[in-house]
């Protein structure tokens, strides 16, 4: 078994307390979640999930870049409807 320190933390009261009361829901301590917590940290070599920044023109950006994609999946299918109809009449 590894070797313990005590450390000090200064996190926000609230969220301390809402977070000690679901990690107690799942049968677990704030300690116990602080090491594992720094075992994924340790593994991953960073943390465990993804850390993003999201401003509103990054919003706007990914909601056009969305329907550009659903554009061209439209384009992409009529033509294939055409070829296959341009097939088709060839065939006749």
């Amino acid at each position: 078994m590894s070797t313990k320190i005590q450390t000090s933390l200064r996190i926000d009261k609230i969220a301390y307390q809402d977070a000690k009361s679901i990690l107690g829901e799942m049968g677990m301590n704030f300690s116990e979640a602080v090491n594992i917590f720094t075992k994924m940290v340790v593994n991953n070599r960073g943390l465990p999930f993804e850390v993003k920044i999201v401003d509103e023109e990054s919003i706007k950006l990914n909601k056009r870049l969305q329907i550009a994609l659903s554009e061209v999946a439209v384009i992409q299918n009529n033509n294939e409807v055409a070829s296959n109809a341009r097939d088709f009449l060839d065939e006749l």
